[in-house]
């Protein structure tokens, strides 16, 4: 991506194909960032695009070297040069596509579950599990909370009930289901805050929806410890594990130079087809969302 921005005039003539082509560098590069645990990727729709696959919409990316040529220069460039269709471009991403989807999906919510996978970051490490932490930030900041009073209802729909979820509760011990719920009052410290200055109800919990292990307790050296019992994902493996600690707080370095924490991923329980399926307070969160409205 940086060398093939290398060798273009932003300011000359613009050229769609190269365009094209360093647009696709670009995306890549999120996608490496991805596959290496990354959270904050942006824009989004460039890892996920859906029916805009291909489309000319996707097609732009960040200038590496704004001072070279002047950021006001590059602002007002005419339409016509590389610069100037790049922030076409851009600007029609937000504006269309990204309030766009905003409008379309999330105008009319009142209620939202905010599902965050803590164990992913603590295998990846520190860069990964701060991205996350970022990311998360960022995400509040898309939404309006407060009182469903009439006038904010006509004018302004709000969210007035949020619940914060921390996935995957089938995937550490039970022991562990504190900490994971506490460390995720810890990464949505200030979202938290936020939404509490403006009195709406909240809540923050471990869910698995569905539960993909069994819990037990195993004996090693004659020390009994809480365990999980599942089948791996890659290969059906069956496996009896303790995934180690979850810390109950934003980890510090020490953490990252110690930790023995390890999960694996465990594919869902064989069920028969007239049982329901298990889960891990499904129902609790069901019941905080939407269970005023169903009384």
């Amino acid at each position: 991506w940086r060398q093939l921005c290398d060798g273009l005039d932003p300011l000359a003539p613009a050229d769609e194909n190269r365009l094209a082509e360093i647009a696709a560098a670009w995306t890549d590069y999120l996608h490496q960032c991805k596959s290496q645990g990354l959270h904050f990727i942006q824009p989004g729709r460039f890892v996920l695009p859906g029916d805009m696959a291909g489309a000319p919409a996707l097609q732009f990316f960040p200038w590496p070297d704004v001072d070279a040529f002047g950021e006001s220069k590059l602002a007002q460039a005419d339409k016509q040069t590389n610069a100037g269709m790049l922030r076409e471009r851009f600007n029609y991403y937000c504006e269309k596509v990204v309030k766009g989807f905003y409008k379309n999906h999330f105008l009319r919510f009142d209620r939202q579950i905010v599902l965050v996978d803590c164990l992913q970051p603590l295998n990846s490490g520190p860069q990964a599990f701060n991205d996350m932490r970022l990311a998360l930030t960022q995400l509040m900041q898309s939404f309006h909370y407060g009182q469903r009073t009439l006038f904010r209802r006509l004018f302004s729909p709000v969210i007035d009930k949020l619940l914060f979820a921390a996935t995957k509760a089938d995937h550490v011990t039970l022991d562990q289901h504190a900490n994971m719920v506490a460390l995720l009052q810890q990464l949505i410290q200030d979202a938290w805050q936020n939404a509490a200055f403006e009195g709406i109800s909240m809540d923050c919990l471990g869910l698995a929806s569905v539960q993909a292990t069994t819990s037990g307790v195993i004996e090693v050296n004659g020390e009994k410890i809480p365990a999980l019992r599942g089948n791996r994902l890659s290969d059906g493996a069956p496996l009896t594990v303790y995934p180690g600690e979850v810390p109950s707080r934003l980890p510090g370095q020490a953490f990252w130079d110690s930790q023995g924490f390890q999960f694996e991923a465990f594919r869902p329980q064989v069920m028969d087809v007239d049982k329901p399926l298990p889960h891990i307070r499904l129902d609790a969160a069901l019941e905080f969302l939407i269970g005023d409205k169903l009384r």
